[in-house]
């Protein structure tokens, strides 16, 4: 009998192995997938680089130009065809560059994608890990002569096996995700906050901080949402939520009426993020707020 059930648990440990082969091998395809994309999108940063500054200096070429043909006053036939070849090729370089930009759009988002695959497949493999941890530990016990504990065992063993399934990262986040968009925020809540306490090192954490915050906002708990947006900054500081979260701490400032501390952020956001859609949604509540 003893031997029976060693070779059982033998037999499954066997299998357990073999099922973590499989997403071992995707998962290192999928990290050399990110790696990649990565990659390519440093190239793409680096090549709108140059072309942003073969714009500049095709400016200060043009500039040159004009301040030469009026100095010599050449006329406007000659003006008119240095700006037409000018236009032409702005237009050129307007053109590459959004094109580059869409191509970083479209490579964020596969990244993205693909680093939640990678959340999943790390889970798996975690818990595979586990179960063979536990097949080890009980095969060991059997051969100290400890049949009794190993069906002890066994038996808890049956019990997980029967319980609800664990959910994978990302479908954890889509279903918090989903009850924040469906207007169900306490459930929304509890479903970040308990994303972050079974996943914190995953590539979507940064993003449960935040929508905690938003929770918090919709719920007009200002205070807890300036808490929760505030950990963003802190605790991922390289994170594009990061922008976000400055802009809702002002906009929580001005919800309690606390103008002051609301225009430091939302000047704070204009500054450290000249160019987004938040410095244009802070620029606009500066507006209303009449500065």
């Amino acid at each position: 009998m003893k031997i029976t059930i060693q070779n059982g648990l033998i037999g499954g440990i066997l299998l357990l192995l073999l099922a973590a082969c499989a997403p071992q091998a995707e998962l290192v395809k999928t990290r050399t997938d990110v790696a990649d994309l990565r990659e390519d999108t440093k190239t793409s940063k680096a090549r709108i680089q140059e072309l942003q500054k073969r714009l500049d200096q095709d400016m200060r070429d043009l500039q040159k130009r004009l301040d030469a043909i009026e100095a010599n006053v050449k006329g406007t036939v000659d003006v008119q065809k240095v700006m037409a070849d000018y236009g032409a090729k702005t237009d050129q370089l307007a053109t590459d560059i959004q094109l580059l930009q869409g191509k970083l759009e479209e490579n964020n988002f596969r990244i993205a994608d693909l680093a939640q695959k990678l959340d999943d497949k790390s889970f798996k493999i975690a818990e595979l890990s586990s179960r063979i941890d536990d097949l080890d530990a009980r095969l060991k016990a059997l051969s100290a002569g400890g049949a009794g504990v190993a069906t002890g065992a066994s038996g808890t063993a049956e019990k997980e096996k029967k319980g609800p399934k664990a959910l994978e990262p990302s479908e954890a986040y889509r279903q918090a995700l989903n009850d924040y968009n469906t207007g169900n925020y306490d459930l929304s809540l509890a479903g970040f906050q308990n994303y972050l306490v079974q996943f914190a090192g995953t590539s979507q954490a940064d993003k449960a901080q935040y929508w905690i915050g938003e929770c918090y906002y919709a719920k007009k708990d200002f205070s807890r949402a300036i808490d929760a947006f505030s950990k963003v900054i802190k605790n991922y500081p390289k994170s594009d939520k990061t922008v976000g979260a400055k802009l809702k701490i002002g906009y929580s400032y001005l919800n309690e009426n606390n103008h002051a501390k609301a225009k430091e952020w939302l000047n704070k956001v204009i500054k450290e993020y000249p160019d987004t859609k938040e410095a244009e949604l802070a620029k606009e509540k500066l507006r209303k707020m009449g500065k």
